[in-house]
């Protein structure tokens, strides 16, 4: 089947068969698979009996995982990535993940399969775009951010070159807590990305928006007079009036294509809104979910149309994340075409006096 907005829907559930499964289902699924002592990691197993319910047998749908309460980051952070590796998959090669610690301390993660059915929904988007395939220029984070090891599978699934640039996002952020500013790295990463822009003239360039925007600043020509179809971002957003200077004058006849998420959550994927406002993003279910809440009371969700705090929920067999916190407000959106499923716009980070995120900082990733 042609890959169009059309038939993207169907497309991606017959490409990720799970993404037709009822979310109730799978969030009954997920309780059985994360805490039966033959498949789940040691790190929910042994707080099974200390939760004060069963969640094998008192979770019968998604609604249902509000008896988890708030999810506390810090346990994530105190946990060995042994114990966090599902016993249903101890046979299988894994790999070990670190967000960027933007809030603090990184939190660890293992990948089993979750980074398969990302590269693949992300691949049927780029095809419903009209731009997958040929080789990529990764602007991202590498080692043990999730990134780059995205950016290296989605090319592997077309059998495309990546050519890489050393980038350590952690570096940025102390750099700026220590000086207030990373313009010498910053022109670092810019430097590389250059050489390879214009040496290999790549097809896609994977980075963030920030990014996008030191690298459009140094050249000497546009973006769109060195052979790209796509820009994909994620990560760090712009400013309105830098992404409409990125549009117009540099990005003429490139498609911009943006993510919203991180390494705990997966990809929130652009819709295109119908009159040309704002995008909105969109989070596969059963695999993750986002809601946005009253910030006075997280477990109120806000009406379409208005502003709240991101509240997500992650439901993989690699990773079972309930009820967590983000650092980001947003506008709860409807369903779109091309994704049937609520999704939110508007995103900026999250500000309040006392909270974690009022010292968290974003660098350029």
């Amino acid at each position: 089947m042609t890959v169009s907005f059309a038939t993207l829907p169907e497309v991606l559930r017959r490409r990720v068969p799970e993404l037709g499964v009822g979310l109730d289902e799978w969030t009954r699924r997920m309780m059985r698979w994360h805490f039966s002592p033959g498949t789940g990691s040691p790190f929910w197993v042994s707080r099974r009996s200390s939760l004060g319910f069963d969640p094998i047998g008192d979770i019968n749908g998604f609604a249902d995982l509000a008896l988890f309460g708030l999810f506390d980051k810090e346990e994530l952070r105190a946990a060995s990535a042994r114990d966090l590796l599902p016993r249903g998959y101890r046979d299988r090669p894994f790999r070990v993940f670190e967000t960027g610690g933007t809030t603090g301390r990184p939190c660890r993660i293992v990948n089993v399969s979750r980074l398969s059915y990302d590269v693949e929904i992300y691949r049927t988007v780029l095809e419903a775009r009209g731009v997958a395939g040929g080789d990529v220029l990764a602007m991202t984070p590498g080692g043990p951010h999730a990134y780059g090891h995205f950016v290296e599978g989605l090319a592997d699934s077309w059998r495309g070159a990546v050519f890489a640039i050393d980038f350590d996002p952690r570096w940025v952020k102390a750099e700026i807590r220590a000086k207030g500013g990373a313009d010498a790295y910053t022109g670092h990463l810019v430097a590389q990305t250059e050489t390879l822009l214009a040496a290999e003239r790549p097809t896609l360039l994977f980075t963030t928006a920030q990014l996008l925007l030191a690298l459009a600043m140094r050249l000497p020509r546009p973006l769109s007079d060195y052979g790209l179809r796509a820009v994909c971002t994620g990560g760090t957003s712009c400013t309105p009036a830098e992404a409409q200077y990125l549009r117009e004058e540099q990005l003429a006849g490139v498609q911009w294509i943006d993510t919203y998420g991180n390494t705990l959550v997966g990809h929130a994927l652009q819709a295109d809104a119908p009159d040309g406002g704002a995008h909105s993003y969109h989070l596969p279910p059963p695999f993750a979910v986002l809601k946005v809440v009253d910030p006075d009371d997280p477990w109120r969700e806000v009406a379409v149309g208005e502003r709240g705090r991101v509240r997500a929920t992650t439901l993989l067999e690699d990773l079972f994340l309930p009820n967590l916190l983000e650092r980001d407000s947003a506008v709860r959106t409807g369903p779109h075409p091309w994704f049937p499923w609520e999704g939110v716009a508007a995103v900026r980070p999250w500000r309040a006096v006392g909270e974690e995120t009022a010292d968290a900082v974003e660098g350029v990733y």
